[in-house]
């Protein structure tokens, strides 16, 4: 601020009085002194300022993984929400595994976020301790969990999987498999195979066909992979869910390399309605689950949830069921 003052001919006060919001200065001087801070490409240290107020411009929100489209739109539906309200998103990356999720939760709240968003309502029993005594609002995503930390903009996905059995069975498909990971890493892959169990067992189907192969997230490569040994496994079986849109698409082009018939000797349906999913031939049965709006909401809710904390009047813990559907295409 000093090199600042110089420049622009005004005392250091002067400079941090003009870089403080609603502080009465001229409006000729404090353009002077923007003048000065773009010369000289300075910028504002805000974490002096930060520990008094409270209000240190961003929020943080963990995701699973940077290269999956159906969490980069929700990142950006929770951007484009608080768009205009003076708050920034950091992000970081978990990987699918609740144990960096910790490590992340506790990075972010030592930067006094004003909010924390995380995907799924499974987190270490220290992860949950350190978002239940966080002091700000946190909310979490993609998911229903039962025991919620405070609040929830997501769906079940037991439920969407179970709608999506239910679907083939209505096409006339009964020796329906599913593929998946190897293990609950990903809990809400590992939600979507007990809806898969749960629907089979509704509608009389009591012979499952599951594949647990790869680790989580499941790659094109593993679908492809898994569907041969489902195939190997089961030479009946009719119809294959896969864990999401992209090991659907794994498993489309090994039937392909095996010129096996897509839909006519077995059907494939993934989940996440990824672009891929309605480019591919034939295009992919799926679930979508609307993730720019989970994002969006979950941005809504924090805008209200955070003016609620800065008035001293804490909103009541909300739930926030968004929407699915299954998106009937070619393969199935």
């Amino acid at each position: 601020m000093t090199d600042v003052a110089r420049k622009a001919g005004v005392s250091t006060m002067t400079v941090s009085r003009a870089l403080r919001d609603g502080a009465s200065i001229a409006t000729s001087t404090r353009e002077k002194i923007m003048r000065a801070v773009d010369e000289l490409g300075y910028v504002l240290d805000q974490s002096a300022g930060s520990l008094s107020s409270k209000r240190t411009g961003f929020v943080a929100a963990l995701v699973p993984s940077l290269n999956n489209s159906n969490f980069a739109d929700t990142a950006r539906g929770l951007t484009d929400a608080l768009q205009g309200a003076g708050l920034q998103v950091l992000l970081g990356y978990t990987d699918y595994l609740i144990e960096k999720e910790e490590e992340l939760i506790e990075a972010m709240l030592r930067r006094r976020p004003e909010a924390i968003v995380v995907t799924g309502g499974r987190h270490t029993a220290r992860g949950r301790k350190l978002l239940v005594n966080a002091g700000i609002p946190v909310i979490e995503t993609w998911d229903l969990p039962p025991r919620p930390v405070r609040h929830v903009v997501g769906f079940s996905n037991a439920e969407a999987a179970e709608a999506l059995v239910r679907h083939l069975h209505g096409k006339g498909y009964r020796k329906i498999g599913f593929i998946g990971g190897t293990s609950n890493r990903d809990t809400r892959g590992a939600d979507r195979r007990l809806g898969y169990e749960r629907a089979m067992a509704a509608l009389g189907l009591r012979e499952t066909r599951i594949i647990s192969f790869g680790t989580p997230p499941i790659s094109m490569k593993q679908g492809g992979e898994a569907l041969a040994r489902l195939i190997e496994q089961w030479p009946d079986v009719e119809a294959a869910i896969c864990v999401s849109d992209l090991s659907a698409f794994g498993a489309l082009m090994e039937c392909n390399r095996r010129r096996i018939a897509v839909p006519d000797r077995i059907a494939i349906a993934g989940f996440g309605n990824f672009e891929i999913s309605s480019c591919s031939f034939p295009a992919i049965t799926t679930v979508s689950v609307n993730c720019y709006d989970i994002g969006r909401r979950s941005g809504e809710l924090l805008l209200r949830a955070i003016e609620g904390e800065r008035a001293r009047k804490p909103i009541a813990a909300e739930t926030v069921i968004t929407d699915y559907e299954v998106i009937a295409r070619e393969s199935a």
